[in-house]
């Protein structure tokens, strides 16, 4: 019996769709909740989500509380965040030298 509720609240619980999106905030906050909705598989989860978006929706929660609220259920891709790039400094003698000696081997090549 507790199998076929859980099939009806998933049949009820379905994704918010938003039509003409102009507004561009709202567009942005409407695909960072669509990924998270997309990737929970608890319907709690799913419920909160709807209920975040739906207070975006009618002004009841800024964008800052928002984002607070979901990011916890968003998977960001932390190969992009932990990508640090090494910066080699070099002095600028040391880079004429460089350029000079590739110079040279170009011309005698």
């Amino acid at each position: 019996m507790s199998g076929e509720n859980e099939r009806d609240s998933e049949n009820t619980l379905k994704k918010i769709v938003i039509d003409g999106l102009s507004n561009f905030r709202l567009q942005a906050a409407y695909i960072a909740y669509s990924e998270a909705y997309d990737k929970s598989t608890d319907l709690e989860v799913k419920k909160y989500l709807n209920q975040n978006m739906m207070d975006l929706q009618q002004n009841r929660i800024d964008y800052q509380t928002f984002y607070r609220n979901i990011n916890r259920y968003r998977q960001i891709d932390s190969s992009q965040h932990q990508l640090k790039s090494s910066i080699k400094t070099q002095s600028k003698s040391e880079w004429r030298n460089q350029m000079r000696k590739i110079e040279r081997e170009k011309r005698h090549k």
